[in-house]
């Protein structure tokens, strides 16, 4: 018998029960969506501010229902439940027979309940329609205030941030983050937040909100406490969820002590016909807010309609995430509450890192965790608590920096190890993939839908698939990304041979147009496309047809700092300046008041810049005769030198003439990974020419070549490549080198690695620069010739159109700067305030004014 059952609710946990149910022919499926929208990632939702499209985040179509046998109705909201008739009737009118029906309502946004919270200007963040309205406040707003320091609270901060508004939170809670972190970690993630600009005010309370007396601002918040307020333009509460039970409650079912509608471990609620799942049911009184335990709920209804059990038991709440730039994870018990809990803390004031581990009374399993400002070993802890490993013998390694303890090995963990907490997919399950023919992570997350949620479990996942292929006797995927099957040198040569030229008709010729419902590309393969046209055929970076694949600082053409200011460094070839450019740098610095600083690669750094400034320095520096340093991208960086024998004793060549040529020839050559070089004039190495990529050191004879060195992390001497070269020769080896590194190197992979990697390394590398054993030094040269002669001056490109300088202003609806950025005098210059200063610096403005 063919039953008909209805779905309330496409949200992201209705969906994936849509999922559970494809090609189960004993129901006919109804689904009504309240929203105008099929499903839609809810998680990324802040990403739309940052270039994402509603199309982008859509989890499936119309159409896609429709092969699927649903009857999806959307824009028309269910309005009542007849439990006697097992009927619904909607917003339109329709009535809707069900003989089982699933409530996936969802929750909504918590608006405390304030005098004023429905003024002009108080909005709420949940939905697309949601950030349309905030989108369309923020066009004319200078301030915006979130009220609610939570997940979505600080993840609409971000949002607020990214359309440019000066940004306050304000939080009744005395932390941010209460459920998840515990004091210490409150009080870090509070410090590094607002060392990004945005002002947090704790422990506050609004008492009411009111139409400003100022024209300056458009609302004022009063604060519980005597005169505090806050003027604002637009304020977005995000103060927590409330369920979407009222269906159920006027149909009679039970509904938990906290609100919630009350479902059994099937999710079937107090009426046997219908069942509940997501941030609208209770289990054992409790509201799980997180996509995950959803899911979870969502294949338990799934199982018990199927007569496949699968019965839910709570979930696991740990959350790994990056809020504004900030790396936060908590697992398990964050707070230590569990009786006899230890806890290890480590706390670096510096770096502003702060990681606990709470362990049994035992020293033996992993309670919990918090960690702030550095997430690195959040997979290791995760594994060791959801799997209750053994910890080893030294349990602080899981937190301390510099440990070589990291993530458990795809063989130590157990076949039942959940690997997925999202999707609830175990290393089992994964291997079975393999097994079945999926031959990498993109074929493997498409099965078992593991990494698609949160995508935490990323690095983890790709390691087990890699092991059980390994085990199998089958090749490892080396695709860049689930976007294209290729790797990075695969994606080179196609663009190259056919000569594309842009990211979107590169993924419409060769990409997975939508491997994850909808997704047109990601943070791995868009940059490392943007570096591969870059170096292919050096289009100005900004241009229309690559917006969107630039990091930050590719972006503003500029290095942004902690405190949201940018730094500008102009290039000076091989360390050698004129006394009229030094006074050239020094008025600039001087009348943008910059913080000046010498780099180790023999630049002058000017830090403190804002937005709506690097244009008017710019053209300051160009006009005395700079260009652009390429700080900002992976790209050649600087070539350092000693003055040789044109001052030196010592000296036997003439290194600053090869620094300029050297620097001069290669500027602006996007690559893989930043470049550095030197050239020392005589053994002495005053230049360090064997720390850089390419070294070069002055002979009685000529020069030696040095490649493939770094400092850094994790430094490398540069190994000889070749000795006693003319200045042709050695060019021309350079070429042939760089040229065939970003060929060939895979994505952020340094030159050291690079060569490590290949098959013969030094030895190999020496056949195919010097010998020409592959045949293609002619070509690499042509193609170094082709980059060299597409040079252009990217500050100047811009400054050249005024379409390309509106996107440098800090706010979009005014000329001006940020007044809330706060420097204090040091050494004589200028620098970011810490979170004391600026605090104890707006008390003082507070209280002048």
């Amino acid at each position: 018998m063919t039953l008909r059952l209805v779905v309330i609710g496409n949200g992201m946990v209705g969906h994936h029960f849509l999922k559970q149910l494809v090609g189960a022919d004993r129901f006919r499926i109804t689904l009504i969506g309240g929203e105008p929208h099929p499903a839609y990632d809810r998680v990324h939702l802040s990403e739309i501010f940052s270039g994402k499209s509603a199309a982008d985040l859509a989890l499936a179509s119309r159409a896609e229902y429709e092969s699927a046998g649903i009857d999806a109705r959307f824009g028309d909201r269910a309005v009542a439940i007849d439990p006697v008739n097992r009927t619904i009737t909607t917003e339109h009118g329709s009535s809707v027979p069900y003989d089982r029906l699933v409530l996936a309502t969802g929750s909504y946004p918590f608006v405390p309940p304030i005098a004023g919270n429905d003024l002009p200007g108080c909005l709420t963040y949940r939905t697309l329609e949601d950030l349309e309205r905030i989108r369309a406040g923020a066009a004319g707003a200078r301030r915006g205030t979130v009220v609610g320091g939570g997940l979505l609270g600080l993840e609409c901060a971000n949002a607020l941030m990214n359309l440019g508004l000066e940004t306050h939170v304000v939080e009744f809670a005395p932390g941010l983050m209460n459920v998840q972190l515990d004091t210490e970690g409150s009080t870090m993630l509070k410090r590094k937040i607002e060392a990004l600009g945005i002002r947090v005010h704790t422990g506050t309370a609004t008492q009411a909100i009111e139409r400003a007396a100022s024209e300056e601002y458009a609302l004022t918040m009063r604060f519980a406490g005597a005169g505090d307020s806050l003027d604002t333009d637009l304020i977005v509460f995000s103060a927590g969820i409330r369920p979407h039970d009222g269906l159920a409650r006027e149909a009679g079912l039970i509904i938990g002590e906290r609100g919630g509608i009350a479902v059994s471990a099937d999710c079937v609620t107090s009426d046997p016909h219908i069942y509940a799942i997501g941030e609208c049911a209770a289990w054992q009184n409790r509201i799980f807010g997180l996509v995950a335990p959803g899911y979870r709920m969502a294949e338990a209804a799934a199982g018990h309609l199927l007569e496949e059990p699968a019965p839910f038991q709570g979930a696991d709440m740990s959350t790994k995430l990056k809020l504004l730039g900030v790396d936060v994870g908590s697992v398990g018990d964050a707070q230590g509450a569990v009786e006899g809990a230890l806890a290890y803390t480590f706390h670096d004031p510096v770096r502003q890192v702060y990681k606990r581990l709470n362990v049994s009374a035992d020293g033996r399993k992993v309670l919990g965790a918090v960690l702030v400002g550095d997430c690195e070993t959040y997979d290791a802890v995760l594994q060791y608590y959801l799997n209750t490993l053994p910890l080893p013998g030294s349990p602080e390694a899981l937190i301390l920096p510099g440990s070589e303890l990291t993530l458990p090995g795809a063989d130590s963990l157990p076949e039942s190890a959940i690997i997925c907490s999202c999707l609830n997919v175990t290393k089992g399950a994964i291997g079975a993939a393999v097994s079945g023919g999926c031959a990498g992570v993109g074929a493997v997350k498409a099965e078992t839908g593991a990494s698609t949620g949160c995508g935490g479990c990323g690095p983890l996942l790709k390691s087990i698939v890699d092991a059980e292929l390994a085990r199998l006797g089958i090749e490892v995927d080396t695709a860049l990304c689930p976007h294209f099957r290729h790797d990075r040198q695969g994606l080179f040569h196609i663009c190259q041979v056919e000569g594309i030229r842009t990211f979107d008709d590169l993924l419409e010729r060769h990409g997975n147009m939508r491997p994850d419902g909808g997704s047109r590309g990601c943070e791995v393969c868009k940059p490392a496309v943007a570096s591969i046209l870059a170096s292919l055929w050096n289009d100005y970076v900004l241009e229309k047809k690559h917006a969107g694949l630039q990091d930050t600082n590719d972006a503003r053409l500029a290095n942004m700092q902690k405190n949201g200011t940018y730094s500008v460094v102009p290039r000076i070839p091989g360390g050698e300046i004129t006394p009229d450019k030094l006074i050239a740098i020094g008025a600039v610095a001087k009348k943008y008041d910059l913080y000046t600083k010498i780099t180790g690669g023999q630049r002058i750094d000017l830090f403190g810049a804002q937005l709506h400034e690097l244009p008017l320095i710019w053209r300051e520096l160009i006009d005395a005769g700079f260009e652009t340093g390429h700080a900002y991208g992976k790209a050649l960086r600087t070539v350092k030198s000693c003055v040789g024998s044109t001052w030196c004793r010592y000296g036997v060549q003439d290194s600053v003439g090869m620094a300029l040529t050297v620097e001069n020839r290669y500027k602006g050559l996007r690559s893989p990974h930043k470049l550095k070089m030197a050239v020392s004039g005589c053994a002495r190495e005053c230049a360090e020419a064997r720390s850089k990529d390419v070294g070069v050191i002055a002979t009685e004879h000529g020069w030696n070549l040095y490649v493939c060195g770094n400092g850094g992390m994790r430094p490398r001497h540069a190994d000889l490549f070749a000795t006693d070269l003319d200045d042709e020769t050695l060019i021309r080896y350079i070429d042939r080198l760089l040229m065939f590194y970003v060929r060939t190197a895979d994505r952020l992979q340094r030159t050291s690695v690079w060569m490590e990697n290949l098959e013969g390394g030094l030895d190999y590398l020496r056949q195919v620069i010097i010998e020409d054993s592959l045949g293609i030094g002619a070509e690499l040269e042509a193609q170094m010739a082709r980059v060299i002669g597409s040079y252009q001056c990217e500050w100047a490109a811009t400054l050249e159109d005024p379409e390309r300088l509106k996107k440098f202003r800090t706010f979009v609806n005014a000329a001006g700067g940020d007044d809330q950025i706060v420097f204090v005098r040091e050494r004589g210059q200028r620098r970011p305030a810490t979170a004391e200063e600026r605090l104890l610096h707006t008390d003082r403005v507070e209280e002048a004014s």
